[in-house]
């Protein structure tokens, strides 16, 4: 019973129920229940309406482009554009998660399937994977689905249309009835093999933020030691930021080697790959680093809570997350900028297609870098002045 009555087990009880509800929430709280709304896919009419032999006209494109738009239940946010090049431009551009493309014959291919000499018409679906695989999914899902729906409600109105001119169908014309548009799915930008399912750029940047973390840790000892043992602050800051770095490029190496020869992962551009790590790597290396040499150990918990904050959201599309969670973590958490860099480095041509998130990375870098050699002058002037001894008489 004395167990019971020592304060230190009712406090470690309750740090047990914080630390749970800390990681709980870092690790859960941001992705479960996350629903896709508002994904941008491209879509492109192309369809030109048709002549009925009753009179008017049979426009299908339009019917579809109306029944996607208006429906509240897709999570998408429709953009027309006027030509499949436009669209395919905003999916190497990253704009869209995917794309439907409707073509020009579609009613005329329709009405063609009342006759002797069927002509199935196809409508495009495309998804573009390099960018969210899991969002991608959704399009195709939803667009499969919604095509689905189409079809029937086609259907219909094909009937209705030999209704009005024959009590008796073709053979062919029946068959081809079964399913009036026939859906074409295309990937653009696939992951490699063994890429993860597209969740490899978040993988290789969760390693590359625990290794510059060693590197950090390692290195401020080593500058402690150097420091006690006579080196001047500013100089050993200096050598740990040139040390932290050129470890960090052969650690960012040695991890792109790895993943390639020891798992089979295909990288496209293993150059590449490998320059933009080493530039992930050294802006964290730079962060953890500079935070070590100003408050010391204790930037370490920080430091891993900031990890497991943000492992969660690396391989999320941003429009599955909640607002809270985009406003207070992923809009400025670091590894979300390393991997979506990443992400484009491995799945959409290399450096070339690095966009806003490689200067953001450097601007990181860059503060850091300096926050780090201003710590040494910073901490100098705090300890190491020499002392004065006073004497009385």
């Amino acid at each position: 019973m004395k167990m019971l009555a020592q304060k230190t087990m009712w406090l470690g009880m309750v740090l047990v129920l914080i630390v749970l509800t800390i990681f709980g929430v870092a690790m859960m709280g941001s992705v479960l229940g996350s629903k896709p709304k508002e994904l941008p896919v491209a879509l492109v009419i192309l369809d030109k309406p048709a002549e009925l032999s009753t009179g008017g006209t049979f426009a299908v494109g339009e019917m579809i482009r109306e029944k996607l738009v208006s429906n509240p239940v897709m999570p998408f946010v429709w953009h027309v554009v006027d030509s499949e090049e436009k669209a395919r431009e905003g999916l190497d551009k990253r704009e869209y998660y995917g794309a439907m493309v409707i073509p020009a014959d579609l009613s005329s291919g329709l009405l063609s399937l009342t006759t002797h000499s069927p002509i199935h018409p196809n409508v495009k679906i495309i998804s573009n994977d390099g960018m969210n695989t899991q969002a991608s999914l959704v399009v195709k899902q939803a667009m499969g689905q919604e095509m689905n729906i189409i079809n029937g409600e086609l259907l219909q109105q094909l009937l209705g249309q030999i209704g009005q001119q024959t009590e008796q169908i073709p053979v062919e014309a029946a068959k081809a009835l079964m399913t009036p548009v026939n859906v074409q799915e295309e990937v653009v930008h696939p992951p490699g093999v063994n890429n993860a399912s597209g969740n490899a750029p978040g993988l290789l940047i969760q390693l590359m933020w625990i290794g510059s973390l060693v590197t950090g840790v390692v290195l401020f000892l080593a500058s402690q030691k150097a420091v006690a043992a006579g080196s001047r602050r500013w100089t050993v800051s200096s050598l740990q930021a040139i040390g932290g770095l050129a470890t960090v490029g052969i650690a960012s190496g040695f991890t792109v080697w790895m993943a390639s020869s020891w798992y089979g992962m295909e990288l496209a551009n293993v150059g590449d790959t490998w320059l933009f790590l080493w530039l992930a790597g050294s802006a964290f290396f730079l962060l953890q680093s500079s935070l070590l040499n100003w408050i010391g150990f204790p930037a370490i918990p920080l430091l891993v809570l900031l990890m497991f904050f943000s492992m969660p959201l690396l391989n999320v599309a941003s429009e599955f997350l909640s607002q809270t969670t985009r406003s207070w973590i992923y809009s400025w958490t670091p590894l979300r900028f390393a991997a979506g860099g990443l992400r484009e480095v491995m799945y959409f041509g290399g450096l070339d297609a690095v966009g806003s998130n490689a200067f953001i990375l450097w601007g990181v870098a860059g503060g850091f870098l300096v926050l780090l050699l201003a710590s040494g002058f910073k901490a100098g002037r705090a300890t190491d002045a020499t002392p004065t001894s006073v004497s009385g008489d």
